[in-house]
């Protein structure tokens, strides 16, 4: 008996946890329209009862019966101030006034949009959500949405391998964006440990030479501070 009981313990599968039952049931446009910055806050909002179910209009009504079934909860509509229901939009950008400024590629929140500093952007129409994000940060107004599936609305115009595709490229973006910061940080403080070492094999000639050292170190060590700070910060958020 003892040996099936933990044959039985090791061989079942793990359960997943509510919020990451309703993450999986999301379209992942990562869009905000819920009201939280991506489709993962938001599913444990839902699941810890600070959100409501009803407050994603880009999986439609269908969206709102899936997490109702989960949480075991009546269909009712989508709320009015998140948004409505409608056929997904793809944004399409005016290349002749695009100026290269980057800031709706910053705001993609799935890497949707191809370009650099100075050059032309273009959308992957085939990748794009539909979530708006890029457009009020456009200085020259020259990005619009564009129905993409007329006729179409919620997961009848979006499908779960499309939303299983833009969940990874989000997370992709998310881990990247966080080595990056990562990274700049860690030469910062490297710069900034140069610097300081470099002060301290100078040897002043004058007091107000050595007034200005002095004030020039305490300087580099508070931003070196700082910097460790914030680290361990991170490091506590990570846990």
């Amino acid at each position: 008996m003892c040996f099936i009981l933990l044959f039985s313990a090791v061989s079942s599968p793990t359960e997943k946890s509510l919020a990451d039952q309703l993450e999986d049931l999301l379209p992942q446009t990562q869009c905000t329209k819920c009201g939280y910055p991506a489709c993962r806050p938001y599913a444990e909002a839902m699941a810890d009862g600070r959100a409501s179910y009803n407050q994603c209009p880009p999986g439609g009504i269908e969206g709102v019966a899936r997490l109702a079934r989960v949480l075991g909860k009546k269909v009712i509509p989508i709320n009015p101030v998140n948004g409505v229901e409608r056929p997904r939009p793809v944004a399409v950008i005016d290349e002749s006034l695009c100026i290269g400024c980057t800031l709706c590629i910053q705001a993609c929140p799935v890497d949707a949009i191809v370009g650099a500093a100075k050059q032309m952007h273009t959308i992957v129409t085939d990748l794009c959500t539909g979530c708006d994000l890029c457009v009020a940060p456009c200085p020259v107004d020259c990005i619009a949405m564009v129905e993409y599936t007329p006729g179409k609305t919620g997961w009848d115009a979006w499908s779960q391998a499309e939303a299983d595709a833009a969940r990874a490229r989000h997370d992709f973006r998310t881990l990247r964006l966080q080595r990056e910061k990562e990274e700049n940080e860690a030469r910062l403080a490297a710069k900034a440990a140069a610097k300081l070492q470099a002060l301290q094999s100078e040897t002043p000639l004058s007091e107000e030479e050595k007034n200005e050292q002095a004030r020039k170190k305490a300087i580099i060590q508070a931003a070196i501070e700082r910097a460790r700070l914030k680290k361990e910060q991170a490091e506590k958020d990570d846990q």
